[in-house]
């Protein structure tokens, strides 16, 4: 059961997602310390493994760095629910092996706090809180296949070895 952080905001840039002061690293376990420190100082507090991030439109955009994947990820979170995302945050966490969720009606049907129930394959979130199913479109099996094996360096190493 996936506990929702929500944002109700469009435009959360990878600068909000991590601040540019911590790129010296790329440890995610000390990346997680910082993740949207300045969106909400007391996130790392209240997320616990597993839980998500709903947001609105945009989310991820500005630079193009993988830090911003990797603070999440780190942090336990196992996906970003969102309105829209920026093309290269999506892709590079795909890329990092990390599930994303394009969902226009997101903020409106998720309350933050709310329990869900996420079933990536079939495309459905139960939200138990507030007792309703929401649909959405699954990942292609191509997509799939890189998050499955941890990213795409995973994915393709997998593959020149089978």
């Amino acid at each position: 059961m996936a506990k929702a952080h929500v944002y109700n905001r469009d435009h959360i840039n990878t600068d909000e997602i991590i601040p540019a002061r911590y790129l010296n690293t790329d440890d995610r376990a000390e990346l997680a310390k910082h993740c949207l420190e300045d969106l909400d100082p007391d996130f790392v507090n209240k997320v616990q493994p597993g839980d998500c991030i709903v947001a609105g439109e945009d989310f991820g955009c500005g630079s193009s760095r993988e830090h911003a994947v990797w603070a999440i990820r780190g942090a336990g979170v196992v996906t970003v629910i969102a309105k829209s995302f920026a093309r290269i945050f999506y892709r590079n966490a795909i890329n990092n092996g990390f599930y994303l969720i394009e969902l226009p009606e997101a903020p409106e049907k998720i309350s933050d706090g709310d329990e869900l129930e996420i079933d990536y394959k079939n495309g459905l979130i139960k939200n138990e809180t507030a007792g309703i199913d929401i649909e959405f479109n699954p990942l292609p099996d191509f997509a799939l296949e890189i998050i499955n094996a941890g990213g795409l360096l995973e994915h393709i190493t997998k593959r020149t070895t089978d």
